[in-house]
């Protein structure tokens, strides 16, 4: 955990790719003792691309091992009744901070009512794809929100998808919201909660919070693919001297001033809005005479060095930033070190020492906990059997004995 704000609440996760793995380790930074449950030697996303080099192929997952953190894991064969037995066992434990599970494989012996039958103030959230329980992922679902038809230089002959999936962190974020509000209120009220979270929901109810929705359905008009340009405002990508591309951004009427002043183009910007019968000092009408703002930038980016342009952007406080690779942010950027108490250095079996990110939540008063590494898979079987269950080393031998659970080092 990164803070202590949830005092040890202990989540059960049977999860699997990015939404729900992801919420387990919100919740874990969070300080909530997360035990995630899978089979014997790995679930579907256990190998997932890209993984450490390995002369028979079987390297670490980078991708698994960031995902999950700060958990505990837990090596149960759910495929035998045994197994799915310990798995509802383990969810429903008593205690003031036990009975939360947290899901995205909807099997039936996981089902809230089946849990509540157990354990009357249950709380379980369940991330389905769409809200009937059919199959969808951040790619089936971003192809509906019109935003491919937007990005880049997207058309409808050519949509433009996006590579970071932003639906399934959104959801993430919304799940782990969702369980602590839940456990807020079986604390007041002493009530169970049954929470389902669609992918596809959390998506299309961000295009209405963002007013998307209603501009299609008020207006009767859809977003431009305006390239790199911002929507809506002026902000741009521009090339430097020597080959790199600085963003700008002009939204707010002061960041617009600190543009002007740094590029020298204050007379030509009010010709141009003569011209043009514009007044760049309004967001819209940036955004209407956008290819003519970017006509008077060009210019001054594209006579000066990148030490150049950075120095005068940041000396007129100007809102930019500079395009990178994952390396170069690595190497040069003092946000992505730990310079930046979010990081720190840790050691992850099968993978060595490298950069990883607590909580993106600074909280000035308390210490920051290191972060424990991703788990192997079974790492922790014994040790969450006998501290949850009670079971005592020879029950947890008759399992290891009979394929239930499994272990690390099995």
């Amino acid at each position: 955990m990164t803070y202590a704000f949830l005092n040890r609440l202990r989540v059960v996760e049977s999860s699997a790719f990015i939404a729900a793995p992801l919420a387990g380790l919100t919740l874990a930074q969070f300080g909530a003792d997360v035990i995630r449950v899978d089979i014997p030697g790995g679930g579907i996303d256990y190998a997932r691309l890209p993984r450490m080099p390995h002369p028979e192929g079987r390297g670490r997952s980078i991708y698994w091992a960031g995902l999950n953190k700060g958990k505990r894991s837990v090596a149960i064969d759910i495929r035998k009744p045994e197994g799915r037995e310990l798995v509802q066992a383990l969810a429903t434990a008593p205690g003031a901070d036990a009975g939360v599970l947290l899901t995205n494989i909807g099997t039936p012996w996981l089902a809230h009512e089946v849990l509540a039958a157990r354990r009357a103030d249950m709380i379980s959230c369940t991330i389905q794809g769409n809200a009937d329980g059919s199959t969808a992922v951040d790619y089936t679902v971003n192809c509906a929100t019109g935003y491919p038809y937007a990005t880049g230089g997207g058309a409808r002959e050519r949509p433009v998808n996006h590579v970071m999936p932003a639906w399934d962190v959104a959801c993430a974020y919304q799940a782990a919201f969702a369980i602590v509000a839940a456990v807020n209120r079986r604390q007041r009220e002493g009530v169970g909660t049954e929470l389902k979270i669609a992918l596809s929901d959390v998506a299309f109810a961000t295009l209405s919070n963002l007013g998307v929705l209603a501009e299609a359905e008020l207006l009767q008009q859809e977003r431009p693919s305006i390239g790199n340009h911002i929507y809506g405002a002026f902000g741009r990508d521009f090339a430097t001297a020597d080959g790199e591309r600085i963003m700008v951004a002009a939204i707010s009427a002061g960041q617009w001033r600190s543009l002007v002043q740094a590029c020298g183009i204050a007379e030509a910007v009010g010709a141009t809005q003569q011209r043009l019968g514009l007044d760049f000092d309004d967001e819209a009408q940036r955004y209407e005479g956008r290819e003519a703002i970017a006509a008077l930038v060009e210019p001054w980016f594209a006579a000066r060095g990148t030490a150049e342009v950075e120095r005068a952007l940041q000396a007129n406080k100007v809102c930019w930033g500079r395009y990178k690779t994952v390396g170069e942010l690595l190497a040069s950027d003092r946000r992505v070190s730990t310079e930046n108490p979010v990081f720190e250095r840790t050691n992850t079996p099968g993978m060595g020492e490298h950069l990883v990110a607590g909580s993106a939540v600074r909280a000035p008063a308390m210490e920051r906990v290191p972060t424990r590494p991703a788990p192997t898979i079974g790492s922790d079987t014994d040790a969450v059997l006998a501290e949850v269950l009670g079971l005592d080393a020879g029950a947890i031998g008759r399992l290891h004995d009979s394929g239930v659970v499994a272990s690390a080092a099995d």
